[in-house]
Parts: structure tokens; sequence; C-alpha cells
């Protein structure tokens, strides 16, 4: 896990190089490089985390033996290994890293080295002899890559928006991502970011650059990859499959040179990432368990998740957010988001990682994505029966409020169509999350969330081999009288309590709306206050929202979703303040 920058063309400096991989500092605290190509044509620099192989020979950028390609990459290449074995009749390593595996990969395969990899990963190859630049993302755009080209043909790329902004990229809101965000509450679902002109790769995408000219090319799509047909083989048969899988897939996700700790909430999911650690180390495994609270028994899971180690030989380590401490936080989040982020639970979610960090762990694993594979959202069986969806998970009534933005702004705002790529609802459904939605939200989130504390994330479930198998299969192995992750749950009874392994979904959540209209209700009214004298103040009409804010304050909405735009609003005018004044 690590932070990469480069630039491509003829109109920079070193210095603005520099200032990118400056910027990005807290991706990679373990050491820094940078490439100049002797003419200028291309720099690439660097941020190290080290995970693998924690000597020198493993810094990056990282010329290959012929010295015509250079590379860096963020993320982790997990089948580096098997991969290594293939390719070394053919190449000489030097190092135990996956990046050099990587780039005897691309050198051998060239963008097609993409299928061959099972991984989180972002990375960029400058050719040296075609003066060309190549820039891939993983599947389900785990690891960040972000781009911008000025008029000249000349582009920029990096790990994190903050970074084109330390080069020089002007800082202007994109007003229809703005737009679209309030209208709507869409937001991650395109390549637009919420800055104008800074485009964000989509997961599944490459880009390559040579002669000032830019092409992007989606590489995978798991609509594509599974096809319409459904797995007919016997349900036994689909289970024992999937369930070995599993196994292989957390088995990969512990390689590593340093020391790697689980995620746990009370939910399904985090029970099978613990249940599968205990499968792939045996039961004396003794690794790190994290886990968050606030101090408020109607939303902690500490209770469920201290059931799940009461017979182990995990340590619990607790990471508490308390309302004091959420207006500094909310700031510095903000900073390492550099977009609107998802609320009070991103902010719970950095606890987990500050206090990895502070015990010394470096990798976190966590149990994203079993929802989309297996149609775990309450909406998902509504779904099925032709309603519309809400995009909001946990909401009844309306998360957004359109009405409080000016007319004119508000026309900018663009929907999203569910994209009928299957012939099912449900998986079009399930698509729609996984490519446009809350996959790619939750992804952004948490690459930020943990690179702020300088620790890396993986997701065992987001192997795209398991997703691929999940999505093959018919709606009644998902959902079943009423019982959501059907094929699910019955997998897991092979490693779990029956009482676990059935026990109802429960969201992931913190006491957003109490905070927001109780103890932090005059920090929110701050924030929202500054969003609408601030450069964002002419999307809102100021009569409308002060009053719908009032009605909130006084208890008439259930709903915290919109209150956090607006606040998001505030803590994006605030940053930018900052920034400016740097």
């Amino acid at each position: 896990m690590c932070g990469i920058a480069g630039i491509f063309g003829e109109s920079w400096k070193p210095d603005d190089l520099s200032a990118m991989v400056a910027s990005q500092r807290h991706r990679g605290p373990d050491g820094e490089g940078i490439y100049l190509d002797p003419f200028l044509k291309c720099g690439l620099g660097h941020n190290r985390l080290s995970i693998l192989d924690l000597s020198a020979v493993g810094n990056q950028p990282m010329v290959n033996r012929d010295g015509n390609m250079v590379i860096v990459l963020n993320g982790e290449i997990y089948n580096y290994l098997e991969l290594k074995r293939e390719l070394e009749c053919e190449y000489v390593f030097t190092t135990r890293t996956d990046t050099e595996v990587l780039l005897a990969a691309y050198q051998k395969w060239g963008e097609s080295c993409l299928e061959h990899l099972v991984g989180m990963f972002a990375f960029v190859v400058w050719d040296e002899n075609n003066k060309s630049a190549f820039a891939a993302r993983d599947r389900f755009g785990v690891k960040p890559l972000y781009y911008y080209q000025k008029s000249d043909g000349t582009l920029l790329i990096s790990s994190e928006i903050k970074a084109l902004h330390a080069a020089g990229v002007p800082r202007l809101p994109d007003e229809r991502t703005w737009a679209t965000y309030l209208t709507y509450g869409l937001y991650e679902h395109s390549e637009n970011t919420f800055w104008k002109d800074v485009c964000t790769l989509p997961g599944g995408h490459y880009l390559s650059w040579k002669n000032n000219q830019v092409s992007v090319t989606k590489w995978y799509d798991i609509a594509e990859k599974v096809g319409i047909d459904y797995d007919e083989r016997p349900e036994h048969e689909v289970q024992n499959e999937y369930f070995e899988l599993m196994k292989e897939s957390v088995k990969l996700r512990f390689r590593s040179d340093v020391a790697v700790g689980i995620n746990l909430s009370g939910g399904l999911d985090s029970s099978s990432l613990l249940g599968l650690v205990h499968e792939v180390q045996g039961e004396e495994s003794d690794v790190t368990a994290f886990t968050f609270i606030t101090g408020d028994p109607n939303y902690d899971e500490l209770p469920w998740v201290e059931q799940m180690l009461v017979k182990t030989k995990h340590p619990l380590v607790i990471g508490r957010l308390t309302p004091d401490e959420v207006p500094s936080l909310a700031e510095n989040v903000q900073y390492h988001q550099d977009e609107p982020f998802g609320g009070l639970p991103t902010l719970a979610y950095a606890k987990v990682f500050e206090a990895a960090k502070e015990n010394g762990v470096t990798v976190l694993l966590d149990g994203n994505g079993m929802d989309e594979q297996w149609a775990g959202y309450d909406y998902y069986q509504s779904g099925m029966n032709g309603s519309e969806p809400c995009l909001i998970q946990g909401t009844k009534e309306n998360p957004v409020r359109p009405d409080c933005l000016n007319p004119e702004f508000r026309k900018l705002a663009e929907s999203l169509s569910l994209p009928n790529v299957f012939s099912d609802r449900l998986r079009n459904l399930q698509y729609r999350d996984t490519r446009f939605t809350k996959i790619p939200r939750a992804m952004r989130f948490n690459d930020r969330i943990s690179m702020r504390s300088s620790t890396e994330l993986r997701e065992p479930f987001l192997d795209h081999r398991l997703f691929e198998l999940a999505m093959r299969q018919p709606a009644t192995r998902k959902i079943d009288n009423g019982i959501r992750k059907k094929m699910l749950r019955e997998i897991s009874q092979r490693f779990l309590p029956r009482a676990v392994s059935a026990a109802p979904k429960r969201a992931v959540q913190t006491p957003q709306r109490e905070w927001l209209r109780g103890s932090l209700r005059e920090w929110a009214r701050e924030r929202i206050d500054s969003a609408l004298v601030g450069p964002y103040g002419s999307y809102l009409d100021k009569k409308k929202l002060g009053d719908s804010l009032e009605s909130y304050f006084r208890g008439e909405s259930d709903n915290s979703f919109y209150i956090w735009q607006w606040v998001s609003m505030g803590l994006n005018t605030s940053v930018g303040k900052a920034a400016n004044k740097s």
C-alpha cells in the first residue's frame, strides 16, 4: 500500500513531481523515490509503505534489468509467488517483492498481464523505448487512481486528488458533480470527481498515454465475465467451490512481512472472516482483532464482537469515537478524503486504523463485498418485485433535499438509470451497487481512512473469483422465503455456530442522527453556515435550507444524510481555505 504519482509530457518541472510525492507521504512513510526521464518526458514518484521485502531493494520507482521500463505500484498482487514461478524461467528476479513480479508480467504480456492478477492495485509503467505510459486499476477499484490532462496534452496521475492540486491543478469545484450529489445522493458512480477536470480511472479500466494523447479502455466488467446464464450445478457443488475459494482468498491476504490484523463488527460477514481465519490458521490463531464503539448501546456492536471472540485467543483492541473529537477529526478526515465522505461511520472507522497503528499492526482485513454478492441489503427483496430501491441504505424517507437547492443549479444534476446488463432485476441491482454505488464509495472511504494512518486494508471477499461465482447463482440461492444471503448462510454453517450464521443483518451504524441534533448541533450549524457563505453558497436556497435544518433539530426528520451533505460542504470550504493559505 503506497502512494504513486506520475507526470508525462512537456510542460512540467521536477518540483511539481516532488510536491506530489510530499502531499502523499502519509500513504508511504517508509521511503520516497523519484524517477526522471533524461529528457523530462516522464517523471514517476513513489511513497513506500513496506509490506513485502522490507529491504531497500524493494524501493520504487523500480526499473527492469534492461533499463527501459519503470514501474510504480500501489496495492498488492496476492498471487505474486505463483506468477513468479511461472516467469522466473525468463526473468531473473533480484527482490522478493510483488512489484518486480508485476513488472516482469507486464514486460512479457503487456496489457494482458491484468488477466493474470489476483489483487488490489493501481500502477503506472513508463516505456522508455516507446515514450509511452500505461496505467491500470484493479477490477473493483479497491486502489485509487486519478488523472488530469493539461491543454497541451501533459498528463498528471496520482493516488489522491490532493497530489494533483499540489502540482498546480486548479482547485475548482465541478458543479455538475455537486448538483448530482445534492439532488440524488449520487457520487463515485462515474469518472467525474468533485473537482473540475479531475477524473478517476474507473475500476477495471486502464489508461494509455503517448504523443500527448490519452485513451481509457475497460479491461474488466463483471457482467461481461459472468454472462446471462445461471449456474445450474447442484447447490452442494457450488458451496464446496465457494468455500474453498473463500479459504484461499483469506490465505493469500495473509501474505505479508508485517503484522496482520482483522476488523470485526457483529454481523455475518465479519463472523465469516473470523471463522475463515481459523480455517486457514487453525484454532490457535491469535491475530489482533479491532472494532469501534461510540458509547451508545443502541448502535455499538461490542457485545456481539466479544461473543464471537469468547473462545478464541484473539486480543481485542477497541477504538472509541466521542462527540467532542468529531469537529477536529472530521476536518482532518475531510483533508484526506479530498471529496465528501460517508459521515460519522467513516470517522468511527478511522479510530480502528488509528488503534491498529498504535498497536503495531500495519495490515488489516475486513469483510466488505458480501452484501453485494449475496443480496444482503433489505432493498434487494423489494427491488425484485419492481419497486425502485433507494440509493441510501437504512432510510425510509427521501435522504436528500433537492428543494433546498437553487433551481438553476439543480438543473445540472444527472440521474443514474439502472443498467440492464442481466436478464433479471436482482442481478441488475447487484451490478449497480458493485459498479456504480456501494462498492466504489466504500473503497474510496476505506482507502483514504486506512492510508491516513499509514495502514493497509485488504478485502478478502472482493476477490473477483468469489464475486463471479456468486453472481452466477439464481435469485433463489440468494433470497428465499425472506432470508437474504441464503447460500452464504448455508456455507458459513461449516465454520460458524448456527446462531451466528442465521443471525439477521445489522447495518453498521453510529448515532449520527442523535449527535447532529444534540451535542454536535452547534458545530453542524457552524459548518453549514460556512458553506452558505463559501464557494458553494450559490448552490443553496438559504431560506429553505434554514427551515429544513431547524425542522431536523426539532426532531421532525429521522434521516441525517442531507444534513451531513451540507456539513460536508462546510468542511470542504474549511479545508480549501487552509490549502489556499499553504
